[in-house]
């Protein structure tokens, strides 16, 4: 070495993890994440199954993300970092210590400098979690995802994954539609949406379906008490049912978002062993355990063979088979700009810096990130819920085309007639069984 010669200095590291379930383009944040990471000059390390070993202070399992392994799986479904829904920012439960402390620990044994956390609000709850715990140590940014789109995103932004799943789910609506016809039956579709109805009323309205049914069109949730039934729900469908026979229609689909078993749970609870009654880290009501499809079926088949009205009720649920799709273009050009943008925050390349770390966004073809602060409430730890605004044309649009029963229906004597005699009713008794759900 000669005497002007400076020894190498360490390459700086930046770790990328992938929390809560999985949505299509996934692999293109990781894969956009490492490429602008290493043509930067930074050494890259994707950590394995989320914080599920970082709460154990378990820096060890993780992968040397390189350029040709970025490239390829850049366009693929699912993650090459797999996922998991662990929630560092509780105490364990054995031993009692805070899991954030573990977490900090190991991020630090394995001399990471940047942080990239993929996932929905829980992970970006704990990506600002761990951002304050080493206070500048590692600087951290957050890539929002979730096929729900219910996270409020600047300019109405949508949720990358969600462009994804609601074509793929459209396209399995659109085949059912064409076996209901041909089978004369009607379909019960449950799709995935834990909180709000986006992606039920997309791949409803783009499937073709006769009806949708979202948690936002009931009464509590604007008035922040649940009210709803099961038998508010079959009432719904049995009201599309009856008007589409009026209009000579015999087979049909109506797509239910599973957040309306949400409005549903103490209901639900009481129906084991059917329904089994569980909750995951993050407090959230597992509707995966959830039956929807099924209990309603049984119930349909059984109010119809009461009215001595025979008709075949099949349900499906739609949503896991979603979630590891092979994204669409839309996705694919989204999550890269996403995750260049987010490399080039944290490397504070030609954009804003925040000490508490941030959520990374895209506004008008910009990518831009917004301070944990906020849009985190701190006392829950969650975003604020983006749902279907019911007075925006985007709804009323799609309520348009649906076959349902609407209040106005009720008011037309000939189609109250047509209507009651295909459900095998007087009018007046049509009228006392259908009208409070008409127009919900």
């Amino acid at each position: 070495m000669s005497e002007n010669s400076q020894p190498a200095q360490p390459r700086k590291r930046l770790g990328i993890l992938v929390g809560g379930g999985p949505a299509p383009g996934i692999n293109g944040v990781i894969a956009g994440a490492t490429i602008e990471a290493l043509r930067n000059g930074l050494e890259v390390v994707g950590i394995l199954e989320g914080f599920k070993h970082l709460s154990k202070g378990d820096g060890t399992k993780t992968i040397n993300m390189t350029e040709e392994l970025a490239q390829q799986v850049r366009l693929r479904g699912g993650s090459v970092l797999r996922t998991a829904r662990d929630n560092p920012t509780k105490k364990d439960k054995v031993t009692g210590q805070d899991k954030m402390d573990k977490v900090a620990s190991a991020l630090r044994t394995m001399g990471l400098d940047y942080l990239v956390t993929i996932g929905g609000d829980d992970t970006a709850f704990s990506a600002y979690r761990t951002s304050e715990v080493l206070a500048g140590e590692i600087r951290v940014v957050h890539v929002p995802k979730t096929i729900d789109n219910d996270l409020p995103l600047p300019g109405n932004a949508p949720t990358f994954g969600y462009n994804t799943a609601r074509y793929f789910g459209s396209l399995l609506v659109k085949n059912l539609v064409e076996d209901a016809k041909t089978a004369g039956r009607w379909y019960v579709v449950v799709a995935m949406g834990r909180t709000a109805g986006h992606l039920a009323q997309g791949m409803g309205v783009v499937g073709g379906a006769d009806l949708t049914i979202i948690p936002e069109e009931f009464p509590g949730v604007r008035e922040g008490k649940p009210a709803c039934s099961i038998d508010t729900l079959c009432k719904i469908i049995e009201g599309a049912v009856f008007k589409a026979r009026a209009k000579g229609q015999t087979s049909g689909v109506a797509v239910v978002a599973e957040g309306v078993g949400v409005l549903m749970e103490d209901e639900l609870s009481k129906m084991a062993p059917i329904v089994e009654v569980d909750y995951d880290e993050h407090g959230h009501f597992r509707l995966g355990e959830v039956p929807l499809g099924l209990i309603l079926k049984r119930r349909l088949k059984e109010r119809f063979a009461a009215r001595a009205d025979k008709l075949t009720f099949t349900d499906v649920t739609i949503g896991y088979e979603l979630r590891c799709a092979e994204p669409v273009p839309f996705d694919v050009d989204y999550v890269q700009q996403l995750s260049w943008g987010a490399v080039r925050y944290l490397l504070a390349l030609g954009g804003a810096t925040y000490g508490g770390g941030a959520m990374m966004s895209v506004q008008s073809g910009e990518a831009v990130p917004i301070p944990f602060t906020d849009i985190l409430n701190m006392e829950t730890g969650k975003t604020s819920v983006r749902r279907v605004n019911l007075n925006q044309d985007t709804y009323r649009a799609a309520r348009s085309v649906m076959t349902r029963l609407e209040a106005e229906d009720m008011q037309d004597e000939g189609l109250v007639s047509a209507m009651a005699a295909a459900a095998l009713m007087t009018a007046e008794a049509f009228r006392e069984e259908y009208a409070p759900v008409a127009g919900l």
